[in-house]
């Protein structure tokens, strides 16, 4: 009919996305496995992700950067920070602290971001205790103990006096390699970031309670602790090496 308003459509609601909490994503191994690598891999290929940056009180190396690889602090500020209650997780290693500042993971969580963490077993079990929910570890071990040396050598940024405390210190570390969600061989640096991304996409999955890819799903289901039968006895064979 001529003059007749044309009928109005209804508005469609814009959908909220709702934004999901992040995840922290643990990596752990004995100096030299290979987990420095593989952590700025993911950082640089694996959207929304971020490094939790710790503080230390040991001394900065060469080829780090403050506020990029570690906040270096003495130990006077670190135990302020820890009677304060400021860090997330700390321990020492090797004779010197480390922890992870709170208030920045817990910002990062709430807005979504996965944080990525570059620790050691002690830290990894005070994340369990205060957010297990919101945890997946990894733990990375060396193909074999003669590896792990010639890697440690090849790094060439640590003394011998060094080198030997971290050997002596291996056979601790890999002790815990039971607590881990999922555990790699780093045979080869290529399978082992395959893997790597692998774990992460069928985490946030599952934590955005979707299916993940069937290939995903398997590799990850691969490197899940309880699903590698021989692994104990490989580990065995790395700590009779030490």
């Amino acid at each position: 009919m001529k003059g007749a308003s044309r009928r109005l459509k209804p508005r469609r609601r814009k959908r909220t996305a709702v934004r999901r909490r992040g995840l922290m994503f643990v990596l752990s191994s004995p100096s030299g496995a290979g987990k420095t690598t593989l952590t700025r891999l993911l950082l640089d290929r694996v959207p929304r992700m971020r490094l939790s940056i710790s503080a230390t009180t040991r001394a900065r190396r060469r080829s780090e950067v403050e506020r990029v690889h570690y906040y270096f602090v003495d130990p006077k500020r670190f135990n302020a920070m820890r009677r304060a209650g400021k860090l997330m997780e700390w321990a020492k290693v090797h004779g010197k602290y480390y922890g992870t500042p709170k208030a920045p993971i817990e910002r990062a969580l709430k807005a979504g971001t996965d944080m990525l963490f570059d620790i050691d077993w002690q830290g990894a079990l005070q994340l369990y205790r205060k957010a297990r929910p919101d945890v997946v570890s990894i733990f990375i071990l060396p193909p074999s103990i003669d590896e792990l040396r010639k890697r440690l050598a090849r790094r060439a940024e640590d003394d011998v006096t060094t080198i030997r405390k971290r050997l002596a210190n291996a056979q601790e570390e890999i002790g815990h390699w039971k607590e881990y969600d999922y555990v790699l061989v780093n045979t080869d640096l290529n399978r082992s970031f395959s893997d790597l991304r692998a774990i992460v996409a069928a985490e946030r999955a599952r934590r955005e309670r979707k299916s993940p890819t069937a290939r995903v799903r398997k590799a990850a289901q691969r490197l899940k602790r309880t699903r590698q039968p021989r692994l104990r006895a490989f580990v065995c064979s790395l700590q009779e090496d030490l």
